[in-house]
């Protein structure tokens, strides 16, 4: 989801019952401020979280709002679904219907999900070319060997999509569990990783997006307002990824 951007002129328009050509005296009489400061052009660029004043009327004071969240395993990622419940139906906040979810985890993977209002945040997590890792617990059905990790630093090719994998890092913490961190998002792509090796994931649970790890007192179901500064481990890496 992007972020709304709109000209100043035509916000006012919509919002007011002034047009496009009156903005230029409201300006000139500073009677319109963006952010508690008088505007300065027609054309100046607001978004979601402008706070949009005319006169005495406010008319935008939309807050920014980013949550974690621990999903647990049977909740779908979804702001709507018929038959299961969703991660926003989780959520006990008055303005929960502007949400929107960060990437997403499959219906049975549980842990660290990030939610907001704002589109500007949600696309720099999500977009590919930032490569920000994720790092998931997987339990396993049958024993994992070393061999798998070079597999995983290599890349699998996925043929239904026609892609390989970017390089995963694999940490092995026991015959049945492991550690796995990846930089992409596929469609069931640890599962199909696994499945390479026909090996099935039986659990499944992210527990950091970059240096941001979920918080250990949240219980499954339960979520909070990230902290200020959250933001920040957000941009760094554990630089564990070794590219091949």
């Amino acid at each position: 989801m992007s972020a709304k951007r709109h000209r100043l002129d035509r916000f006012i328009s919509q919002h007011s019952e002034f047009n496009r050509k009156d903005i230029r005296l409201l300006l000139a009489q500073k009677r319109i401020f963006l952010d508690h400061q008088p505007a300065k052009s027609a054309s100046q660029p607001i978004d979601e979280f402008t706070h949009v004043q005319l006169d005495d009327r406010v008319l935008q004071d939309n807050q920014p709002l980013y949550i974690m969240l621990y999903k647990p395993a049977g909740v779908v990622t979804a702001v709507k679904d018929d038959e299961h419940k969703t991660v926003l139906d989780l959520i006990d906040h008055p303005n929960k219907d502007q949400l929107h979810h960060v990437g997403r985890l499959d219906l049975n993977t549980s842990g660290l999900l990030l939610l907001t209002n704002d589109g500007r945040f949600s696309k720099k997590l999500t977009h590919p070319d930032h490569h920000i890792s994720k790092r998931y617990h997987v339990t396993l059905a049958n024993p994992i060997y070393g061999s798998y990790r070079k597999t995983f630093q290599q890349g699998i090719y996925f043929a239904y999509e026609g892609i390989t994998t970017r390089p995963a890092e694999l940490e092995i913490l026991n015959d049945y569990q492991a550690i796995i961190t990846l930089t992409e998002g596929r469609y069931h792509q640890i599962k199909r990783m696994f499945g390479h090796f026909r090996n099935q994931v039986i659990e499944l649970h992210r527990h950091s997006i970059g240096m941001l790890e979920l918080d250990s007192e949240l219980e499954p179901g339960q979520w909070r307002f990230l902290k200020e500064e959250e933001f920040a481990l957000l941009e760094q890496e554990p630089n564990t990824i070794m590219e091949c």
